[in-house]
């Protein structure tokens, strides 16, 4: 059974390595890029916004960084809007259930917030998760499409709630 709640301060290097891994082993940011840095600093996430983590058999095995609108780590949630950011699995949980049941949890808890809708953004080439932000009810909203940095082009999908 996959269990998922706020991560502790002593979860914090497991969140930070399987993040990591994540998208610099999963090739979607270079190892020197900066936005690394961001991926690894799970004490300053914590601290700014709401980073959950999912756990089988007591390890830590995902997690995803939850986001209020105009607070530091939202990028595109609009009033009303929940958004969540940083999404990770472990190599070894991939395909256990975790993706989804941390997509479902994000979509839970803007419910029970009362939020209308939760945004997300992502590559193009992140294939497996998209797949579970379909699932999920997920569409594109091209019109909200961004780049943070020239070049690195990010797909906006929204869920709505109501």
């Amino acid at each position: 059974m996959i269990e998922i709640r706020n991560a502790t301060p002593d979860e914090y290097e497991a969140v930070s390595d399987l993040t990591v891994i994540a998208y610099v082993g999963g090739g979607h940011v270079e190892a020197h890029d900066p936005y690394t840095n961001r991926l690894r600093d799970t004490a300053e996430r914590a601290d700014k916004a709401e980073v959950r983590v999912a756990l089988l058999e007591g390890r830590v095995v995902g997690s995803v960084t939850i986001a209020e609108p105009a607070s530091p780590y939202a990028d595109v949630a609009q009033p009303g809007e929940l958004e969540f950011r940083m999404l990770a699995v472990s190599p070894d949980a991939r395909g256990s259930g975790v993706g989804s049941a941390l997509v479902r949890h994000v979509l839970d808890t803007a419910y029970d917030r009362g939020d209308r809708a939760v945004v997300m953004s992502t590559q193009s080439d992140m294939e497996d998760a998209r797949r579970i932000y379909d699932r999920n009810g997920f569409v594109p909203v091209p019109d909200r499409n961004w780049e943070p940095v020239p070049g690195v082009e990010l797909t906006v999908l929204v869920r709505e709630l109501v």
